[in-house]
């Protein structure tokens, strides 16, 4: 397998420039990316605190780096993902350079290192470009070679505990839930990616309604497949959760019409601004956010 990428890389490298292939090979020869379970579970030194209390979030479905740029697109993605292609780095680099200028961000449709992403764990690919100190992976549905579909973290902040959440339904959804700042007064960030159907939905934020109730500053932010008034009549209802301001459309990318990405948050993170960008480097638009955090997030008491 890993013979077969480097001989790939050999290929790219006149495109690419020696430099960027000679190091990316060296990656995948020492095979050495981070565990595709990344840390579930694992807490963190309570000194790994919040020093500034305004940060910038961005959520964004990548669709596994394929780019997808009109319907009939899916045709050859889904044909590309059973064959042994070169990885779209240029793509690649072009998310990874997007992402580079946020503090915490949550990604969906991840692969962590199969033949569909070129055996490039994409998550450690987009943490070494732009500098994110800490990276966490969630596989959610794990189809050895063929796929290591997954939802991602990528932040500047070290959070002082993080855990993984299998939501309830068909195998293959889940949420990472983070937790920053003041322990007794934390920041909670959720990333996840919700069900198709409506019932599933249902019961998946259900699910989340319980992993948020006692906390008072949470920020929801994904792919969750259904429209802004969908979620409010949801259990999120029973929640003090809102969706950011924004009523631009995120699917699908080429020509929007469905607002299916969205970040929630609770009304005492004061939101300084939300944007839909508009780039065609997925099948989704990505979703920006930058928040004003209470001092009690930030206080160490």
């Amino acid at each position: 397998m890993l013979d077969r990428a480097r001989r790939q890389f050999e290929q790219l490298k006149p495109m690419l420039g020696e430099r960027l292939g000679e190091k990316l090979s060296d990656k995948l020869s020492e095979n050495k990316w981070r565990s595709s379970h990344g840390h579930s579970g694992s807490r963190f030194p309570l000194n790994s605190r919040l020093t500034e209390n305004t940060i910038r979030l961005l959520s964004f479905n990548i669709q596994a780096g394929l780019n997808s740029k009109a319907y009939k697109d899916y045709i050859t993605t889904s044909v590309s993902q059973f064959m042994p292609t070169p990885p779209d780095l240029l793509n690649l680099n072009e998310i990874g350079s997007l992402l580079s200028d946020y503090d915490v961000v949550a990604l969906q449709e991840v692969d962590g290192g199969s033949l569909r992403s070129g055996y490039i764990n994409q998550l450690a690919h987009f943490a070494e470009q732009g500098g994110f100190p800490y990276w966490h992976q969630q596989l959610n549905r794990d189809f050895g070679r063929l796929g290591q579909y997954s939802n991602g973290l990528l932040s500047r902040i070290i959070p002082y505990s993080i855990e993984d959440h299998r939501l309830p339904g068909v195998r293959g959804r889940g949420a990472i839930v983070t937790r920053y700042g003041n322990p007794e007064s934390p920041l909670i960030v959720i990333g996840l990616h919700l069900a198709l159907g409506e019932k599933g939905r249902y019961r998946q934020l259900e699910y989340v309604k319980e992993l948020i109730r006692p906390y008072q500053h949470v920020i929801i932010m994904g792919d969750m497949n259904c429209c802004a008034d969908s979620l409010i009549d949801t259990p999120l209802r029973d929640t003090n959760l809102r969706p950011a301001a924004t009523s631009t459309n995120t699917y699908p990318s080429w020509a929007p019409t469905r607002t299916i990405d969205h970040i929630l948050v609770t009304p005492n993170l004061k939101v300084n601004a939300v944007n839909v960008l508009n780039c065609q480097l997925s099948d989704h638009c990505p979703v920006a956010i930058e928040v004003t955090l209470p001092e009690s997030v930030i206080s160490t008491g």
